[in-house]
Formats: C-alpha cells, structure tokens, sequence
C-alpha cells in the first residue's frame, strides 16, 4: 500500500511539471495558433503560397509525445537563471531572446534564444524555406560500402545565398542575419566551419507572392548538421543538444529530424528514430519545401558535454526531486533526465534497480564493453585503435573469476557493441551493476545507466581524458580508475578493483 502510494504521488507530481511546461510553451508562442493549414503532417503541394495556408485551422500533431520522466524538471526561460550554473551550462540558461523577424500577417517569423554560458544559440522560425539544390553536399542516406572513399568535404554543406529564405520582407533588408548578429549570438568559435551560422547566414527575406512550395512540412522540425556522427560520443552530444532545443523552444511532442548534411547511414541512426518523430535528409526533397515551425539546433560541439573537455564544469549530478525542493547551482539532474529519455524511447522500465544483497538477491550483471574492429564511416579503415593491449586476456581472467565467485552470483556481460543494435546496447548499459571499460566512445552510453550503477574505467596513459569521469559525476555515479603506465593491465589488478567495488554494493 505504501509503495502504490508513492508512485502516486510521484506520478500527480510529474503530472504537474508536465502540465506547467505546456502552459509556459504555448502563452511563449502565440504564433502557433496562427496560419495552420489543414493538411496532412507533410503535405505535397504544386507551387502552393504561403497565402493559399493562411487563416486555417491547425492540423492535429502526429508526432510523439514525451514521455512522463522520473527526473524531469520543468524547462523554462528563465532570466535569472545564473551564469555558469549547471542550469545554464546543460541547457536551461538560453535566456536571451533576439527576434530578427516578429511574427507577420503573411506568416514568417524567425528568433534565436542565446546562452551566455555556452556561447551558442538556439534559433526558430516558420514561414522558412529551404531550397535543396542551393545547398551543395553529397545525397546522404546511403548505404555505407556504396560510398567507400568519399571525402568528408562532399558530405558537410555548402550554402549558396537563398538556401534558406524566410516569408516577410523587412523594407531595404534583404539579409535576415547581419554578420554582426552571426558573431554576437551564433560565433564561429573554434568550429573553422560553423553549419549553423553559415545557414543562417544564407537566408533572404522574400515576399508572400515569390513564396513558392513543393513541399510543406507542418510538424515542428530540428535541422541538424553532424559532423563526427558515426563516433558515439559526438553523436550523443548531437543528440543532447537536439532534446535541449525541443526543451528549450517547449515543443509539446517529439520533433522530426531533417539532416542537413550528405552522411551515409549508421547504426546510431537507430537512436535518432526511436528519440525523435521522423528522420528524413535534406536531399531527399525534391524541390523547395517550407517549414511551418523550423528549429535549428546548435552543434554538439557546444554542449556542455563537450565543453567540459576543455573548461570546468563543476557540477555534481542529483535527483530531480531534491532540486525540485532546494535548487543548487552547483547540482545537475539534466544528464539523467536525458538518459531517461533514450531508455523510455526504445521502450526500457525507467524505474528499475539493480539487485542486492539488501533486497535478498544476490546477481549482479558486469558489463564488459568493448572495443573491436567494424566499418565505421568511408574514410574509415575497418581497424579501432587499441586502448588495452591485451583486452582479450583481461576479459578471460574476469570470466575466469567470476565464475569461481561465491559471496554472489556474478554475470560477466561480453559487451561487443559494434555488433548489437542500439536497443540492446542501451539494455546491457541499463542491466548492469557494474560496467567496465577501457576509454573509447562505448562507454558514453553510461548516460544511460540508472543512479545506482558503478563504473570502472581503464585508463591508458596515450588516452587520460576526462569524458567519462565528467559524465559519471554529472549523473552521480561512482566512478573508479585504473591509470595505466602504456596499454597493458594486469589482470589481478582489475580483478582486486572489481572485488573491492562489488563488495562496496554487497557483494
């Protein structure tokens, strides 16, 4: 009786946020009550106007909902959110609005939310077209060994002028972003080629009568750029950094995804289907086609999760229901709602534990991810470079001793990701009581590991970076190092580590 009582409580309680959140989305964008047709979500038009769509009715919204999240804390613009908090740095300090076009009777509008923090923006607009043809890459899609050799510059976007265009001519303005707007709120930093401020830079304002569509795309929709998107850790700064925009702009489903940009297929695809409503690339329209609600996402580059690479973020990771009752600057529960996301989207419980000697089971599933050689991307050679020389003989001693253990039941997990689809990936993460590691872009998928998971990483002296020693403690989680003199680990010595970290959870 108590426990139903519980879930109760927290079920009204997540209610509530969640009712909030839309009441604060749809009172900040008035204009979405305004010039929706009733087309179907993606509707094909010969040499439609933004005219022939005005003073209609909204279509009813086809995509996904969110799903109800145990750490999810409202998202809201708050202008006294402070500089360099956690809030700020993962993705709640885009308080600075900049409107570069209002919302017109011909239905264009177009304005940017900026972060001090993070030094990049998130930007939306309606009544905005893309012109495929004027944005100059490879097809993307493709299947991977059919585009063998092709070079990275023939898959990142060129944007001639007017490859996007906005409806709603400003008198004597034909640029919608001045370069002095591109630097102040969407600078060019260390990316050398910046594809969201290049885009942004290549819109014009055009009238109402030149505003010509074959396509209208009415579901709000994120354009993202990627850029190393067969690398797991990249691409999970990808993916946060398109969840912050559908937070931040208070999209009240899950978005559509267009690519803009000419990468093949990958299997972290997987992911961007199951998170997110729709996933299509830019060139696979074939003439100009026009977005009801446009949402352009900053570079994965930009979020926290990669800025703590080479700045202090000093945030410790908590529980959503503590920082609901006392707020902390230096407290973040932003990293496991995002995890919460990605195991709700392939449909895995949100509220499991792992067993314990307290709970009167004794198994516990290690995780052992590894690394292995696969076809990553086409200028990739088939070979990942080593971070543990002799991987294979450590898994073998771990194997060895885990079944001679007595104190409890232990399940050594033979992580080989490359060859396991996304959904088993984040299954395996979501299952174990311990995951183990050498460093490399696998083990970004703690992001995903419930609050009571131990994560020991083995660190060889070419690769002691910070990436998941951050993610841990932004999650919460206990993280334990091994440092290596080169590549080579001694088997006892994990093998003493994992007893002692198993022992800790009562083992």
């Amino acid at each position: 009786m108590k426990m139903n009582t519980k879930y109760l409580k927290l079920f009204i309680f997540l209610f509530l946020l969640n009712s909030i959140t839309l009441i604060l989305y749809f009172s900040s964008h008035p204009h979405l009550f305004h010039h929706r047709p009733t087309t179907p979500t993606t509707t094909t038009h010969h040499q439609s106007t933004i005219s022939d769509h005005t003073h209609l009715p909204s279509p009813p919204n086809s995509n996904k909902p969110w799903p109800i999240l145990p750490s999810y804390l409202p998202w809201s613009l708050n202008p006294n959110t402070h500089f360099r908090s956690c809030e700020s740095y993962f993705g709640n300090g885009f308080t600075r609005r900049i409107d570069l076009l209002k919302p017109v009777q011909t239905g264009g509008w177009f304005r940017c939310f900026y972060s001090e923090t993070l030094r990049s923006s998130v930007c939306e607009g309606g009544g905005l077209r893309m012109h495929p043809e004027k944005v100059k890459m490879s097809m993307g899609g493709e299947v991977l060994e059919s585009v063998i050799g092709r070079s990275e510059d023939e898959e990142l976007p060129e944007f001639e002028d007017g490859a996007f265009d906005l409806v709603g001519q400003k008198r004597g303005v034909e640029r919608v972003a001045s370069e002095g707007f591109l630097n102040e709120f969407v600078p060019r930093g260390a990316v050398e080629r910046h594809t969201m401020r290049d885009l942004i830079g290549s819109m014009r304002f055009v009238g109402a009568d030149e505003f010509h569509c074959s396509e209208w795309v009415e579901e709000p929709t994120l354009l993202i750029t990627r850029f190393e998107y067969a690398n797991l850790f990249h691409t999970i700064t990808d993916w946060y950094s398109a969840y912050v925009s559908s937070r931040v702009t208070g999209l009240p489903n899950r978005p559509q995804i267009v690519f803009v940009d000419g990468h093949c297929m990958t299997q972290l695809e997987e992911t961007w289907k199951a998170v997110f409503s729709g996933l299509r690339y830019a060139k696979n329209f074939s003439g100009p086609v026009c977005f009801r609600h446009a949402i352009l996402s900053p570079l994965g580059y930009e979020t926290a999760m990669f800025r703590g690479l080479s700045e202090t973020v000093d945030c410790d990771g908590a529980s959503a229901h503590d920082l609901w009752q006392k707020p902390d600057d230096k407290k973040t529960a932003r990293i496991s709602e995002f995890g919460e996301m990605i195991r709700a989207a392939f449909s895995l419980p949100l509220h499991q534990q792992h067993h314990s000697s307290k709970s009167g089971s004794r198994n516990h599933n290690v995780l052992f991810v590894r690394r292995e050689d696969y076809l990553a991307h086409p200028r990739h050679a088939g070979k990942v470079q080593s971070r543990l020389s002799n991987e294979q003989e450590v898994f073998d001693a771990l194997k060895s001793w885990s079944t001679g253990h007595t104190e409890c039941k232990i399940n050594l997990i033979n992580g080989l990701f490359a060859h396991m689809s996304m959904k088993e990936q984040v299954r395996a993460i979501q299952d174990a009581s311990v995951i183990v590691g050498a460093h490399g872009a696998g083990l970004t998928h703690i992001v995903s590991a419930t609050p009571d998971t131990e994560i020991l990483e083995i660190v060889s002296s070419e690769y002691r970076r910070p990436h998941f020693e951050l993610i841990s403690k932004w999650k919460g989680l206990n993280y334990h190092p091994i440092y290596l003199g080169g590549s080579h680990a001694s088997p006892s010595v994990v093998i003493a580590k994992l007893r002692d970290i198993l022992k800790n959870i009562g083992c």
